[in-house]
């Protein structure tokens, strides 16, 4: 289970964001969470179709994206994204 989290440093809802996602890294610690800055990390931003921050994006494990949440997911929200990329 992989999850990218897109993010500017700007960004007051990105701040919730971190927090909802360091619940669900606490309920499930298999969960890889990689945070990108839109414009550090522009490319990869680019080629994810990212048009605002936050976005989150659950993919499985070959790559398949099974969600994706722009703006501030709730917890149970990424915790059934996550049991769907099982």
């Amino acid at each position: 289970m992989n999850l990218l989290f897109f993010a500017s440093d700007f960004c007051e809802p990105c701040m919730v964001t971190r927090k909802v996602l360091g619940e669900v890294s606490l309920l499930v610690p298999r969960a890889r969470i990689a945070e990108l800055d839109v414009v550090r990390d522009a490319d990869e931003a680019q080629r994810a179709g990212i048009r605002s921050t936050p976005t989150v994006i659950v993919l499985r494990d070959d790559g398949t994206e099974v969600f994706r949440a722009e703006g501030i997911p709730t917890t149970n929200q990424v915790l059934v994204a996550l049991a769907k990329a099982v």
